[in-house]
């Protein structure tokens, strides 16, 4: 049994660290001769081509035509392709409306069908490239998703649902065992899309993070070794009246493992997601509804930590105002791009605030047609730290944002631009950001409460997370952009964050450079 880590997950995250010591030794060169193609391909089954109904200028004429538009445009704006460009090598590159890291997109979507007026009962897989579903099983395979997922109370009285899973290797040709952090993170992009999505288009989706990983591949004829289910998500129709409902748990606790082998270099990430299945036998709890937090609670307001005697400054300010029927939500999720560099320039505070608001508070953003309550494994987990270098009105320095109390509160006061620049691997974004936002999680806490499967979580949330954020910053005009690599022991001690809190995501937010 390994020394260090308590836990499987203690032991990947410990494992897949990147060290100044160490990095240039993990190096290795891209084998540009196999990079992976980031689209899924069916040599038998039917195109349901859904490029019609994006036309603005088509008006629908039967109540199936409207239904045809909604799952258009649910699926655009989830993943769609938003724009492509030509490459040295000839090739055409597409961006998608949900960033990837190294735009790898490792992540696919799955429509399962129950049997509707639109699909007939069966198994699709979103063709990006081209904008449709390809129908590649027909089959009522209803039972056996309720099954797989544990008879979650969601799927009772939905038609559809959508599964997301990861290509492995898509990620790990580049960034090999840590790819792993990394498919969690875009698919946890994804989850924030398929969610303002849907109430783009009168949906709601419910997440299942917790089902049987083996009956789940079965399920879509996978190849267990190439490709893992993440995330299953049940397609309320909100439209329909007996599926407007109650929000119920995500996540149950699974097994953590404290004897593992020593499993090679280059085999980790595919060990890592097999260790942490769910059996088809799993003794599921009862899935519990949850309530979102009365909006009179005079219940006292706590969050993680309150360090004494430390600046405390308000972070409380309007709703950011998506426009009409959340037009301006849909633009801004079309025209999404990662920032591939900062000017240096400071933002305003009050931008910040915002960018906190739509991230952290989604209950001020029911009365424009959002949900007030979206799902995620458990965001209890997930703490946030900001290091300030050019916000006007707040001194430099490190700050933990308690989301209750909507505040920052101070850790470090420091200009923090050179060391930000190192720990980002010397990217220049990190030096460049006005503000670099840090999610960090308590790995051991996690664990307990969760099994070695909380890994998966605590990123899909990180990432969902991220998404709002990235979508408030281009509403704003900001630049934006996700971090993946990253030193990790050195964040914690150069910011002054607690040593229990492990870095899980890095986003950067400042003024974009002009070109």
């Amino acid at each position: 049994m390994p020394d260090l880590p308590s836990s499987l997950a203690q032991h990947y995250h410990h494992r897949t660290k990147y060290d100044p010591d160490t990095l240039a030794q993990q190096a290795h060169p891209l084998d540009y001769a196999h990079q992976p193609v980031p689209f899924k391909t069916y040599q038998v089954g039917v195109e349901v081509d859904l490029k019609p109904y994006l036309d603005s200028a088509w008006t629908p004429s039967r109540s199936e035509d409207y239904d045809w538009m909604r799952l258009s445009r649910l699926l655009i704006n989830a993943y769609g392709l938003t724009a492509k460009f030509p490459t040295i090598t000839g090739d055409v590159f597409y961006l998608r409306s949900a960033p990837s890291a190294g735009g790898l997109y490792p992540a696919e979507v799955y429509l399962v069908s129950r049997g509707t007026k639109l699909l007939p009962a069966g198994l699709y897989n979103y063709q990006a490239r081209t904008h449709s579903l390809w129908r590649y099983w027909d089959d009522h395979t209803w039972g056996n998703l309720q099954r797989a997922c544990f008879w979650h109370p969601a799927l009772a009285s939905t038609q559809m649902a959508l599964v997301v899973t990861g290509v492995f290797y898509r990620s790990a040709w580049r960034y090999r065992d840590r790819a792993y952090r990394r498919i969690c993170l875009d698919t946890g992009h994804l989850l924030g899309n398929i969610e303002l999505a849907s109430a783009l288009t009168d949906y709601r989706p419910h997440l299942i993070a917790s089902f049987a990983d083996q009956a789940m591949a079965q399920l879509l004829y996978l190849n267990a070794d190439e490709e893992g289910v993440l995330a299953v998500l049940p397609l309320a129709d909100l439209l329909a009246v007996e599926q407007n409902l109650a929000t119920t748990q995500s996540i149950f606790v699974a097994p953590t493992q404290t004897t593992y082998p020593r499993v090679a270099d280059g085999q980790l990430l595919q060990y890592f997601h097999q260790a942490t299945h769910l059996a088809d036998a799993t003794n599921a709890p009862n899935w519990v509804s949850r309530h979102p937090p009365e909006a009179d609670d005079d219940s006292p307001l706590e969050d993680k930590y309150n360090f004494p005697f430390c600046l405390r400054v308000s972070t409380q300010t309007t709703p950011i105002p998506w426009g009409d029927n959340l037009s301006s939500l849909e633009n801004t999720i079309l025209k999404r791009r990662s920032t591939r560099q900062y000017s240096g320039g400071h933002i305003s505070f009050e931008a910040l605030k915002h960018l906190l608001d739509f991230t952290y508070q989604p209950q001020h953003y029911r009365d424009q047609g959002l949900d007030g309550d979206p799902d995620y494994g458990d965001l209890g987990l997930l703490q946030t730290f900001l290091a300030i270098s050019g916000v006007d009105g707040l001194e430099a320095g490190c700050y933990y944002y308690a989301p209750r109390s909507q505040e920052l509160r101070q850790v470090r006061f420091k200009q923090f631009r050179p060391e930000l620049h190192y720990l980002c691997l010397g990217q220049e974004l990190g030096r460049d950001a006005a503000a670099v936002l840090f999610h960090t999680a308590d790995l051991k806490a996690a664990t307990a409460a969760y099994g070695d499967r909380v890994y998966r979580y605590l990123h899909m949330d990180a990432g969902h997370l991220g998404q709002r954020l990235n979508l408030a910053a281009i509403y704003l005009g900001l630049g934006v952009s996700g971090i993946g690599g990253f030193y990790d022991d050195q964040v914690n001690e150069v910011l002054g964050i607690p040593a229990d809190e492990a870095v899980i995501y890095i986003t950067t937010l400042g003024q974009p450079a002009t070109t």
